[in-house]
C-alpha cells in the first residue's frame, strides 16, 4: 500500500483541534467592543496545532473550526474570515520545523521565532486578507472591516503570545522529559 498523505496522528490532531476550535469560538469568546470581533481563545488552538503538526493540520483546524462555529451561530458562514483562519494556520504551520517543539527544544530563540511568525501571520490574515476579501465579496465598508481586522490581529497576537507560548513551552518540556506516544 502507498504512503498516506496525512498521518493518523496528524488526522487525529486535526479533528480534535477542530472540535476544540469550534467549542472555544462558539461558546468561549469575549466581545471586544467592536462589532463581530471577539477575544477568541480558539486562535490558541489553531496556532498550537499548526506549530506542532504543520500547515495541513493548521489550515484544516482554522478553516473548518471557524466555518462550523459560524454555521452553529445561525447567521451563516462568513467565508472570508474562515478562509483567513485557515490561511493563518497554514502560514504558521509552514514554519513549524523552526520551532523545534517535537524535539523538546522550544527555548527562547524558538519562542521569539514562533511569536514573530504568529504576529506576522496575524497581520497578514486579519489586517490585510480578511478585510480586503470582505470588501471584494461582501461589499463591506472599508473603515469597518479594517478596524475589525486590526482589533482581531492585536487580540489574537496577544493571547497567542501569552497562552500559546506557555502551552507550547509546556508541551515541549513534556516531550523533552521523555514522555511519548509509546506509553512510556
Amino acid at each position: 500500500m502507498g504512503k498516506a498523505i496525512v498521518s493518523r496522528r496528524v488526522l487525529i490532531a486535526s479533528i480534535a483541534g477542530t472540535a476544540c476550535c469550534f467549542v472555544l469560538m462558539r461558546y468561549v469568546s469575549i466581545p471586544s467592543g467592536i462589532p463581530s470581533t471577539n477575544l477568541n481563545m480558539a486562535a490558541v488552538v489553531v496556532v498550537i496545532v499548526s506549530a506542532i503538526f504543520g500547515p495541513v493540520a493548521g489550515f484544516f483546524v482554522g478553516f473548518t473550526g471557524h466555518a462550523l462555529a459560524d454555521l452553529a451561530s445561525g447567521y451563516g458562514i462568513w467565508w472570508t474570515w474562515a478562509a483567513a483562519d485557515g490561511i493563518y494556520g497554514l502560514l504558521v504551520g509552514l514554519f513549524s520545523r523552526f520551532f523545534k517543539i517535537e524535539e523538546g527544544l522550544f527555548g527562547v530563540r524558538e519562542a521569539l521565532v514562533f511569536n514573530a511568525v504568529q504576529i506576522l501571520a496575524n497581520v497578514v490574515c486579519w489586517l490585510l486578507l480578511a478585510p480586503t476579501l470582505d470588501i471584494i465579496f461582501y461589499q463591506e465598508a472599508a473603515n469597518k472591516v479594517y478596524l475589525q481586522g486590526l482589533v482581531a490581529a492585536i487580540l489574537n497576537s496577544v493571547v497567542i503570545l501569552v497562552l500559546g507560548t506557555i502551552m507550547i513551552l509546556c508541551y515541549s518540556r513534556i516531550i523533552s522529559a521523555g514522555y511519548n506516544d509509546d506509553g512510556d
